[in-house]
C-alpha cells in the first residue's frame, strides 16, 4: 500500500452545507476515470489520508465534516502521484500468475524465495517443511486446496512464532511503551497491520513472506500508533527515532506486495 497525507486544512464544510458525504468519489486523470472509497476520519484530525493498494484499488481518509468537493480537490491536487502509484502497481500485477500449488512453484519465506515440493503421503502425517532452501508439503491427497491448506497453516504457526519474538526486540526501541501489548495474526485485504486505540497491535499473517526489517517497520509503525494513533508529525517523529531508514524499508515492503499477496488477489478479485 502506498499511501500519502494531504494537509488541506480548509476541509470543513460550513454548517449551511449539511450534505452527508458520498462513500464513493471519482475524477479523471489524463484519460483514465479514478474511483475512490471514501471514508471518515476523527474529526479532529484535518488532514487528508489518501491510500492506493497494491490491487490498484484507491481509498481516501478525510473528516466526515469535510465536503465531498473540499474532499475531491485534495484528491485531484494528488492526482498525478495516485496515477503513477496505480500504473507501478499494474505493472507488478501484470508478470502475476494464479498459483497451482503444484512442485517447482516459488514461494516467499522471510523475504526468500522458496520451490515448493509437494509429496503425497496417504499414510504419513501432514507437515510442511522447510528444507534446504525447499518448502516441502507432505500431503494425504495432492489436489491444490489441500496444499494451500496446509501450507497457509504452516505460515501462520511461523508468522505468530516469528512476530512475537520481533515484537518483544522491538519494544526496546520503544520507551513509550512499558509492556508487551496483545498481538492478534488476523488477514487483511489491505493492511500489514493495526493498531486498536486500546494497544492491540493485529499483524497480517502474509507479511511473514516478507523479510525481517520490512517485519520489524511494520511492528515499530504500529507501536508508534500506541503513542499517537494518528499519523502526525509526532507519530513520524517517532518512528525515525526506532528506523531512521523506514522510508526505503516501506518502499521496498510496498514493492514486494503483489508477489506476496498473490493469494489475496486470486481470491478477492485488495491499509
Amino acid at each position: 500500500t502506498a499511501e500519502t497525507l494531504f494537509p488541506y486544512t480548509t476541509l470543513f464544510r460550513s454548517s449551511n452545507s449539511p450534505r452527508p458525504a458520498k462513500p464513493w468519489l471519482s475524477f479523471y486523470y489524463s484519460d483514465e476515470l479514478i474511483v475512490v472509497e471514501r471514508a471518515a476520519r476523527a474529526r479532529r484530525v484535518q488532514r487528508v489520508l489518501i491510500k492506493v493498494d497494491a490491487d490498484c484499488r484507491v481509498s481516501v481518509q478525510a473528516p466526515a465534516s469535510a465536503s465531498d468537493e473540499a474532499v475531491l480537490h485534495a484528491l485531484k491536487l494528488r492526482g498525478r502521484w495516485i496515477y503513477e502509484q496505480l500504473r507501478q502497481f499494474r505493472a507488478q500485477l501484470a508478470y502475476i500468475t494464479p498459483r497451482q500449488y503444484i512442485s517447482g512453484e516459488s514461494h516467499y519465506y522471510l523475504g526468500k524465495q522458496h520451490v515448493l515440493k509437494v509429496i503425497e503421503t496417504p499414510q504419513a502425517p501432514q507437515q510442511v517443511r522447510l528444507l534446504r532452501g525447499k518448502l516441502e508439503v507432505c500431503v494425504k491427497e495432492k489436489t491444490a486446496e489441500n496444499v494451500r491448506k496446509l501450507l497457509m497453516g504452516w505460515y501462520r504457526a511461523r508468522a505468530r512464532d516469528v512476530f512475537s519474538r520481533r515484537l518483544q526486540t522491538a519494544i526496546e526501541q520503544t520507551l513509550w511503551v512499558s509492556t508487551i501489548p496483545p498481538l492478534r495474526i488476523q488477514a487483511m485485504k489491505t493492511q500489514w497491520g493495526s493498531c486498536s486505540p486500546n494497544g492491540r497491535i493485529t499483524l497480517n499473517p502474509d507479511l511473514i513472506k516478507t523479510s525481517r526489517d520490512c517485519i520489524d517497520y511494520v511492528i515499530l509503525h504500529e507501536l508508534c500508533h500506541i503513542a499517537e494513533h494518528n499519523h502526525s508529525e509526532r507519530f513520524y517523529r517517532l518512528l525515525n527515532q526506532v528506523m531512521p531508514h523506514w522510508e526505503k524499508v516501506k518502499v521496498r515492503l510496498d514493492g514486494m506486495a503483489a508477489q506476496v499477496l498473490n493469494d489475496s488477489f486470486r481470491s478477492t478479485e485488495v491499509n
